[in-house]
């Protein structure tokens, strides 16, 4: 694995980080979506009523964090580390999120398997356990 997809997972996120204003800069047209190939694949194994949904392309990564956005008032992805994996990447975050209407805060960890060809991510796929990531990726936690 490149350096180079080390840097571009790590630009995107940034990109990501406060899932609202992602989402409102995307209804503007405002996003760099160039680290994404256009065929994307993205499969949740997070969002209540849509676990295991694949969502597809752009529109389809847009889709899931508008669903991921929806119910809260806050909702922050933060990076705490990348782990390389052969031709895979492996990022591990903390989740805040303030509920819309009740105000309920909540802490959780999250953790993606990232697939990276030609420069650009092709497939990432969420886990809520770090270990199901780990496995997934051919690795020990």
């Amino acid at each position: 694995m490149s350096q180079e997809n080390v840097e571009t997972l790590r630009a995107f996120l940034e990109t990501i980080r406060d899932i609202p204003a992602f989402v409102d800069a995307a209804k503007r047209g405002d996003v760099d979506l160039s680290a994404l190939d256009p065929d994307v694949a993205y499969e949740d194994e997070n969002l209540p009523d849509h676990i295991g949904e694949t969502y597809r392309g752009y529109e389809g990564v847009l889709r899931a964090a508008q669903r991921w956005a929806e119910a809260s008032e806050v909702l922050t992805i933060e990076l705490q580390r990348i782990i390389e994996s052969g031709d895979r990447l492996i990022s591990i975050h903390g989740i805040h999120s303030r509920a819309r209407h009740s105000g309920i805060e909540f802490n959780q960890p999250v953790t993606y398997v990232w697939t990276f060809r030609d420069g650009r991510i092709v497939h990432f796929r969420s886990y809520q356990d770090p270990s199901d990531a780990f496995e997934a990726a051919g690795l020990r936690e």
